[in-house]
């Protein structure tokens, strides 16, 4: 955009600033953010994003630089959000249950001149390892709420000590394109190598007017941070609050007994996350014998495919499970399972299987397609597999300073995601599984969801995952590893002849193993961890109920 189309009457760039300066004016006064017992309104919120942008200046950040933050769901992180842009530089919020390798490595991609480091994990940074960054913030937040001891500090100011560096004069530093880069966001390595998603003032911006629309917000909203902040930029709900002024409230650790806590505390209408947390939420809550959420409460439910049981017991307390679908590479949600009001009078079972799909392309999202390998779109008929691919105003600018990605993953003015799912005649897609992870057994696709399903209506478990592995005679076959419920144990067999009752033979596991599931830090199973296993281990495999 050039200067002299700042200046026309018909048009002025889209950026998520706009919500904060907006909502500054109109509702001053409304609290924007909690944390324990400290409350800031919007006025006083947007006064800090300011007064941060000033002191990012004074460190001299300039327009384009990279201001990283390796933090918990504290207010310093959602300052950030909007006091790194409002510098003219771009944030890159980092997962801080990284390892220091790994946290070492995203920090050096990125370039970062700045960083924000919470005490918590400062001990995983080490300065000697990160030539670009010329400055450290100490963020002290967990002692300042929990009383926690830092773990380390590092060489600079603490961030209130940061803050008062910079002045209260408005910085109203602009983006000159709206396709300038806001954020740059790491995906979480569910495949092993994080690459840096590039977030847009404009892709952000619609993706905000979207969540609004979707999730029913209002200013008598009130939002509960179960997702990381990290994470796809909180899905962006750290700048979507700002468009309605709906009540932020932080906690440093998702947590079943702090989420039941606040959700009666503060009243809380909105949370976000993956199924898992939501899944441990509803063990709490039947451990506890709470039948009912004490008001209406909207979960946006995503990340992955959620167990069938779960999205039925949550339903059936009250909650209103949006389900919908995306990716680090689409600012988070993509889809949603728009709700038909003619559903509503299906019986319960037929609607929660609607609830199970992942739906259609959101307000501003753009357009959406599943296609087979020659690329062409897939039967209409709920059943043929084929990757999910996408392009739109949801779609983030691709990956930094990742040309060979980038070649892979654009193509034809498609992204495509590597998700696997089925096209419904009315339009709705369902995911299945990663593309690559469809278990394809003498012929036949069998989907680990429909096995997991199947396998969580046993009493004694509390988590699956299904996958496959090598077969000398079928090709691959299905091995899943279960976590049981404390207090049982349960055997292999068991396990495979509760499928057996219930599923078509071929689709039931052949090997069963009991254990912890890895995950990402957001919930994500990291299958490829498994397979690698089986690489080693494949050699000795011989018990199938082991």
């Amino acid at each position: 955009m050039t200067q002299n189309q700042e200046k026309l009457a018909w048009y002025e760039l889209l950026t998520p600033l706009s919500y904060l300066f907006r909502i500054a004016e109109v509702m001053p006064d409304e609290t924007a953010v909690v944390c324990e017992e400290a409350k800031w309104t919007w006025r006083e919120y947007y006064q800090r994003a300011n007064r941060l942008a000033n002191a990012l200046k004074r460190a001299g950040i300039k327009r384009g630089d990279r201001v990283a933050f390796v933090c918990r769901n504290f207010p310093a992180q959602l300052e950030g959000y909007f006091g790194v842009p409002l510098a003219g530089a771009v944030i890159v919020a980092i997962n801080y249950r990284l390892s220091e390798a790994e946290l070492t490595d995203i920090i050096n991609l990125s370039g970062a001149k700045i960083l924000f480091v919470d005490s918590f994990v400062a001990d995983l940074v080490n300065p000697k390892n990160l030539p670009a960054v010329e400055t450290y913030v100490n963020i002290l937040e967990g002692q300042r709420y929990y009383g926690e001891p830092p773990k380390a500090r590092l060489p600079g100011l603490d961030y209130e000590e940061f803050m008062s560096q910079g002045s209260d004069e408005r910085i109203g530093i602009m983006p000159q394109d709206e396709n300038d880069l806001i954020a740059i966001d790491y995906t979480s390595g569910t495949t092993g190598t994080p690459k840096g998603c590039m977030y847009t003032h404009r892709g952000v911006y619609l993706q905000c007017l979207c969540q609004i629309i979707e999730y029913s917000m209002t200013v008598y909203s009130t939002y509960l941070w179960t997702l990381p902040m990290f994470h796809c930029n909180g899905w962006c709900w750290a700048w979507a609050t700002a468009v309605v002024g709906a009540t932020n409230v932080c906690m440093r650790a998702p947590d079943a007994d702090q989420i039941w806590e606040k959700i009666q505390q503060h009243k809380v209408t909105h949370m976000s996350g993956p199924p898992l947390i939501f899944q441990r939420l509803n063990q709490y809550m039947n451990e506890k014998g709470i039948k009912k959420f004490p008001h209406r409460l909207i979960v946006n439910n995503a990340a992955a495919p959620p167990p069938q049981s779960m999205l039925v017991d949550m339903e059936r307390k009250g909650a209103e499970i949006r389900h919908c679908y995306g990716l680090t590479e689409v600012y988070g949600p993509f889809t949603i399972c728009e709700w038909q009001p003619k559903w509503s009078g299906l019986p319960f079972a037929e609607q929660i299987k609607r609830k199970m799909r992942q739906g259609v392309p959101n307000v501003t999202a753009g357009e959406l397609r599943i296609v087979d390998p020659e690329g062409n779109d897939v039967p209409r008929d709920g059943e043929t597999i084929g990757e999910v691919i996408m392009r739109g105003n949801g779609v983030a600018k691709g990956y930094y300073q990742a040309p060979e990605d980038n070649a892979r993953a654009y193509r034809d003015g498609w992204f495509y995601t590597g998700d696997g799912g089925v096209m419904h005649p009315d339009g709705y897609i369902e995911l299945k599984d990663r593309f690559k992870d469809v278990i394809i057994s003498g012929g036949e696709n069998i989907v680990g969801l429909e096995v997991e399903n199947c396998i969580y209506q046993h009493p004694d478990v509390k988590e699956v995952v299904c996958y496959g592995v090598p077969d000398e005679k079928w090709g691959e076959v299905v091995k899943c590893l279960v976590t049981p419920k404390s207090g049982t144990n349960p055997t292999g067999q068991e396990i495979i002849d509760f499928c057996r009752e219930r599923l078509t033979h071929f689709k039931c596991p052949k090997y069963v193993e009991f254990g912890e599931i890895p995950r990402t830090s957001t919930g994500k199973v990291q299958k490829y961890l498994l397979r690698r296993k089986e690489r080693q281990n494949s050699p000795d495999r011989t018990d199938a109920s082991r």
